[in-house]
């Protein structure tokens, strides 16, 4: 399920369905973005603060809820990440997203939204760029790429950085896509809301994790059987995930070869996803293809309805 082209004049839902942000940074990200040519509709949740998180579970699940039934809101743009989405999963209206398929954005913590919303939904959302990166030198590739995807039904072109790749294992893979933030595809596992790696493309992405961190929660999802079912995989650069003593440390690197390469599934490293610039934007659901080999992910559909 695909939700409508976005296009300038339509109103975009601000929420803050994870941690709150400081006043000056929203207040200064909010400015720049109402100069992008939309109307903007803002969540109770951005002004709320419950200790981490932007206001009670029942307030930030809430501001969702309304956001996807109010026939005024177009899209759906997430303030920040940080923590506590997992919290309010199970009181999430799937039944009214249905009803009302619309844009959703957001990455890191916001990871456990789309898996949730996709597993009961099926609707296409958007890994891409939050609100309040406009207050910390906004990369224009992440933003120009994004509204890319959000305004038009032509898919894509291919994701081709030139970067280092790091090819793991050699070959091609295709099939819905489906991913995000390590932590919280982990998190997922046990719960109803529980990531389905059969047959797509997984990507994974993460930040300031110690590789060891980062060996446990891979080698976690290879129990659970998440890794060998995918039909391919991504993985980004995992910024800043270096060990403070390197010489007593694996690198990531080291790890992947480790824990993924044995499982002969197409795989490379080094997607700017997630946290990096540019935050390059996947729509999850969409039919993808993974050249391992050359190192490019590309869309085989559009990412939403044409107008």
């Amino acid at each position: 399920m695909k939700a409508r082209a976005l296009k300038l004049g339509d109103t975009i839902g601000i929420i803050a369905p994870a941690s709150p942000t400081n006043y000056e940074e929203q207040e200064q990200a909010l400015e720049i973005f109402s100069e992008f040519g939309f109307h903007l509709k803002l969540g109770d949740s951005l002004w709320e603060q419950h200790g981490y998180l932007a206001g009670h579970d029942w307030n930030r699940a809430k501001d969702l809820n309304r956001m996807f039934a109010d026939p005024e809101v177009d899209a759906i743009f997430c303030m920040r990440g940080g923590y506590g989405t997992p919290r309010i999963l199970d009181l999430i209206d799937y039944r009214g997203i249905r009803k009302n398929p619309k844009i959703f954005v957001g990455y890191s913590d916001i990871t456990a939204l789309h898996l949730a919303i996709h597993r009961f939904t099926g609707l296409v959302t958007f890994h891409g760029p939050m609100i309040t990166e406009l207050a910390r030198k906004p990369n224009f590739h992440s933003w120009s790429t994004l509204f890319q995807h959000l305004t038009s039904h032509v898919p894509v072109a291919r994701y081709e950085e030139p970067i280092e790749k790091h090819c793991i294992v050699v070959g091609a893979g295709r099939g819905p896509l489906i991913g995000g933030n390590l932590s919280l595809l982990v998190s997922t596992l046990g719960t109803p809301f529980e990531i389905d790696t059969t047959g797509r493309i997984l990507f994974i992405e993460d930040v300031d994790e110690d590789p060891y961190r980062v060996d446990r929660m891979l080698t976690q999802l290879r129990h659970a059987t998440k890794l060998q079912t995918a039909a391919g995989i991504v993985f980004t650069d995992f910024t800043d995930c270096t060990a403070e003593n390197e010489e007593k440390s694996l690198t990531i690197r080291e790890i992947l070869d480790d824990i993924v390469k044995p499982l002969g599934i197409p795989c490379y490293y080094g997607l700017n996803v997630g946290h990096t610039q540019p935050n390059w934007t996947l729509p999850i659901g969409v039919l993808t293809e993974i050249n391992a080999t050359e190192g490019w992910i590309q869309f085989q559909e559009g990412s939403v309805e044409s107008l």
